[in-house]
């Protein structure tokens, strides 16, 4: 049952954030506003639920095949592609690249408050 709740969170949060975009009018994907509101409730919780901690996994496990439908069909768009290519990959390179100085930002932010919270 514990698995049954965790994959129920993690489509109620997919939902909600759907809702949300709907409602709102927000140019962004729902799925992605369904993370933060699943962010947000793991940081205000603090630990998540086994159930959500072994669906999660799984599905992490099994991420790269979630790519698949996903390079398929950018072949079938492959001329597309092939037209733009110098923009794509300066797309590619920069968001990379701001990806991983914010990932570097947030780490350097979280062990920071990781050893004020030690030391007090």
């Amino acid at each position: 049952m514990n698995i049954l709740n965790g994959l129920a969170i993690i489509l109620g949060c997919q939902l909600a954030g759907e809702v949300l975009v709907q409602l709102a009018g927000l140019p962004v994907p729902g799925p992605v506003v369904g993370m933060v509101l699943l962010l947000g409730g793991l940081i205000w919780f603090g630990e998540p639920p086994t159930g959500l901690r072994t669906v999660s996994e799984t599905l992490l496990r099994y991420l790269a095949l979630l790519f698949v439908p996903a390079g398929v069909g950018m072949m079938a768009h492959f001329q597309l592609i092939a037209r733009d290519w110098l923009a794509i990959s300066v797309a590619l390179v920069v968001s990379t690249a701001l990806t991983l100085i914010a990932t570097m930002l947030a780490l350097r932010a979280m062990l920071a408050m990781r050893r004020r919270r030690g030391r007090s």
